[in-house]
């Protein structure tokens, strides 16, 4: 199997589109977009808020407050507004789930049923103290009619919610909803735009959600690295700046290593790590823009993930031709080797993709669960599972046919840390379900792209061209005699020793024992010694060949000829 330069031609390819196609930005911190009336109902974003500090005082430094601040037009004069609802989870999860309600006029007095009693309202709930709704849209160039503080509003906006959660950080989730309350009878209803308009009338919004004081962004204070993110997502920027710099390391190396030992499998391992680092570059390029706008780039973000997906499942396939013994104890794999390779693995990659792109599209973002805690994510865990069983399966086998004990030792140790390598997710996935869904994200993100990193370290190490001698067949593209001597190798009357012992043969009848206890002994040698012993011979002092010694293959690491003498020749 050979890989050439069209591997990272075509990568190169796929980060070019990534940049190009990258022009459309993605719901973040800043929500821009419209919304039709006619739609009744459209959830807007989930954001995590930092828990307030018990001395944080508004428009000073030690203001640790959340907000959420924006604008809200229409350039069609609603009837009555309609509303714009900023709900914690408790509030949240009963008013979204009357939503789908077929008379909407019973679905928004049951969505606003419970919040009548907790939401101020200046005339039908004066007594309340949660500010929870604003009416939309406002009327430009004016503050929205439920701002009656107008110093709490950031300048250049119609509206502001200051977030105060001193006691843990905590999720909001922001809409809008068709419904209106009418002021006399206070109950609600649904807004229908036919009886009033003959064409929905649609509204623009503009609103930033971040967690520290909008006003204070130039003071010496402001941490950028916190401000546009969700709670749950912050420190991830630094996080990816700390890989990048460790794959900027590696990826040279690398690369350097590769030229100077061009084989299938060191060119394999540089595919796989430098599709890691190109991950790594675009979710940091899309996170630091994120950081500067909170918009950033999602379509940088989903071409970065799909990298990293390309790269683990290629890593995935390196541990497994190692553990077939490709390059460690023969340079070739059969055909019908390969076949059942890539018809397992193949399907695999295809799962994990799918698996993306269902959680991107399919799981509800109310929902407090992570990839893993869905049946794609499942069927993952348990795919990879497999692979983990199927690699063991492999490895055993190698391991039965081979009798270096210097290989075995690399065997054991090699698969000991794959192992780890394959088992650490499916552990990761199932403590994950009993972590808060604030803390969870960056526990998985942080200890499933640290353990990658360090296993790509530890096979670089394994595969740099001085130490890979050692133990691996990485002799370039001579393969000759490799079929013979993997016959050889996999003989049922090869007899396992250790390395250091050597194989006492007495002499036949045949030969005369001149001296007392004589004895021809053998070298005990293994597959690899054979490489430059079999291409040897012995020249005698009157020009003729001798034939080579007697050799039987065992464990042998260290060259030693011992040369028997024969008393008599048939």
């Amino acid at each position: 199997m050979r890989f050439s330069g069209r591997w990272i031609r075509a990568g190169l390819v796929l980060l070019v589109v990534g940049l190009m196609g990258g022009s459309q930005p993605s719901d973040g911190a800043h929500l821009t977009g419209s919304f039709r009336v006619d739609q009744f109902f459209r959830f807007l974003i989930k954001f995590g808020f930092q828990k307030t500090e018990k001395h944080s005082q508004q428009n000073t430094e030690s203001d640790t407050f959340g907000y959420i601040y924006g604008n809200v037009t229409s350039s069609v004069n609603l009837s009555v507004p309609i509303t714009l609802a900023v709900l914690d989870k408790h509030n949240f999860l009963e008013y979204y789930a009357n939503r789908n309600n077929f008379d909407q006029d019973v679905a928004c007095q049951r969505m606003f049923d419970k919040l009548d009693k907790v939401a101020f309202n200046s005339k039908c709930n004066k007594g309340a103290e949660a500010d929870y709704l604003r009416r939309i849209p406002c009327e430009r160039g004016k503050l929205c009619v439920d701002e009656d503080t107008p110093a709490n509003v950031v300048s250049g906006n119609q509206f502001t919610y200051v977030i105060s959660d001193p006691n843990v950080p905590r999720f909001w989730y922001i809409s809008m909803v068709a419904c209106y309350q009418n002021q006399t009878t206070c109950q609600w209803h649904h807004y229908d735009y036919r009886k009033f308009h003959s064409h929905p009338p649609e509204l623009e919004y503009d609103i930033q959600l971040v967690n520290g004081n909008p006003n204070r962004q130039s003071a010496s204070f402001f941490n950028p690295l916190l401000f546009h993110f969700s709670f749950d997502q912050q420190n991830t920027l630094e996080m990816y700046l700390i890989f990048f710099v460790i794959y900027l390391v590696m990826v040279p190396l690398q690369i350097y290593a590769v030229r100077l030992q061009k084989h299938p499998v060191t060119r394999l391992f540089t595919i796989s790590l430098l599709l890691e680092f190109i991950s790594v570059c675009l979710l940091l390029t899309h996170t630091v823009r994120y950081a500067m706008n909170g918009v950033g780039n999602e379509n940088l973000a989903i071409t970065g993930d799909i990298f990293d997906i390309f790269s683990r499942t290629s890593f995935m396939l390196i541990l497994l031709l190692l553990a077939k013994g490709w390059a460690v104890t023969r340079l070739q794999i059969s055909v019908s080797s390969w076949i059942l390779l890539m018809v397992i693995w193949i399907p695999y990659c295809a799962i994990h993709v799918l698996l993306y792109i269902w959680n991107r599209t399919e799981v509800d973002i109310i929902s407090d669960i992570d990839e893993y805690q869905t049946w794609p994510g499942w069927l993952v865990l348990a795919c990879r599972s497999t692979m983990m069983l199927w690699f063991l399966w492999e490895l055993r086998i190698t391991m039965k046919y081979e009798h270096s004990t210097q290989k075995l030792d690399f065997l054991l140790h090699f698969g000991a840390s794959s192992l780890v390598w394959f088992i650490y997710l499916p552990i990761v996935a199932i403590i994950a379900v009993n972590v808060n869904p604030l803390w969870r994200y960056k526990l998985l993100l942080g200890i499933t792209n640290s353990a990658d990193c360090l296993a790509y370290c530890v096979m670089m190490g394994l595969l740099w061209p001085n130490r890979a001698g050692q133990y691996l067949l990485l002799t370039g593209s001579n393969y000759a005699g490799m079929d013979e001597l993997d016959e050889f190798n996999e003989a049922p009357h090869i007899v396992h020793r250790d390395s250091d012992s050597v194989l006492r043969v007495n002499c036949d009848d045949d030969y005369v024992d001149n001296d007392d206890d004589d004895e021809i002994e053998t070298l005990v040698l293994s597959t690899d010694d054979l490489l430059s012993a079999g291409n040897h011979s012995s020249h005698n002092h009157n020009g003729g060949i001798e034939a080579p010694p007697t050799i039987v293959s065992s464990g042998g690491s260290k060259p030693l000829i011992l040369n028997g003498r024969s008393r008599n020749h048939l």
